[in-house]
């Protein structure tokens, strides 16, 4: 049964992938209208396209980054917003800074936990609602991570638009700050190879089989190119092989090791606006 494709469908897709309007439509017509499945055909016809991420959610909003006084925890939170002027105000910033302050003080682990804590006499859903009717725009947590470690690093960038959460296995202060400015800019998706779920990279290496093939390389040839293919897909997407951003001669692993041969990064959240 063949599905309808709206524009917003296409406009939805262009907007993810930055490809063409035409070549969008087209991938939603192969792909019966599955956005993942459309990513993936416009991505074997050779196309750049943008990497779907789960840190990128909501266009608008603030996020916070913080940790507790003894930097053993920390969370990072979005309270999304449809207008920049919205997420822009000092005192929508001060909003979300104070649930962010409810969400350490209570310990929060979740977003639904941090819904139901009180704030002098409102639970964080009801300050929610009541925000959204002063505003009139349609406000929500849409994210929440937390992070516990020996020691976790903290970093906003970018006018709150961006919030990262480094975790360590012992003390770090500058380091700490360094790797979460790396994962801020690089964006990784895992630590290291280990932490790529293996249909991540069966799904990289099925899409550079059918690049290369396309190219009219025999299949053969594609196999052997597509490992070289995922492995630069690794080496770009996983934190220790990126080149270290202060220091483009060293890997952020080998930056590790210069610190403290014994400093390791056990986790690491990143939530942004757009």
């Amino acid at each position: 049964m063949s599905v309808t494709i709206t524009a917003a469908d296409i406009n939805k897709l262009r907007q993810t992938t930055g490809a063409g309007m035409l070549d969008c439509r087209k991938a939603l017509t192969e792909s019966n209208g599955d956005f993942e499945a459309a990513i993936d055909w416009l991505r074997k016809q050779g196309q750049k396209v943008a990497a779907k991420r789960s840190d990128r959610e909501a266009k608008e909003g603030v996020v916070i980054a913080q940790t507790t006084a003894d930097n053993k925890s920390g969370i990072v939170l979005c309270v999304s917003a449809e207008t920049d002027f919205v997420s822009l105000n000092a005192e929508f910033v001060a909003f979300v800074k104070a649930i962010a302050d409810a969400a350490i003080a209570n310990n929060v682990n979740t977003a639904e936990e941090l819904n139901a804590v009180t704030i002098g006499n409102e639970t964080v859903a009801d300050m929610v609602n009541d925000k959204l009717a002063a505003i009139g725009e349609k406000i929500a947590i849409t994210r929440f991570e937390r992070v516990n470690a020996e020691y976790v690093a903290s970093y906003i960038h970018g006018a709150n638009r961006m919030g990262v959460l480094a975790g360590f296995n012992k003390v770090a202060v500058d380091a700490g700050k360094d790797i979460a400015m790396q994962i801020a800019a690089m964006n990784p998706l895992a630590i290291d190879e280990t932490s790529i779920p293996a249909e991540t990279i069966a799904r990289e290496r099925a899409i550079a089989i059918d690049q290369i093939k396309a190219e009219g390389k025999p299949a053969e040839m594609a196999e052997k190119i597509a490992v070289g293919k995922v492995n630069k897909f690794l080496k770009d997407n996983t934190l220790l092989h990126q080149p270290f951003v202060k220091d483009n001669g060293k890997t952020v692993a080998d930056y590790l090791k210069s610190v403290d041969a014994d400093l390791k990064l056990v986790e690491f959240k990143r939530v942004a606006l757009g």
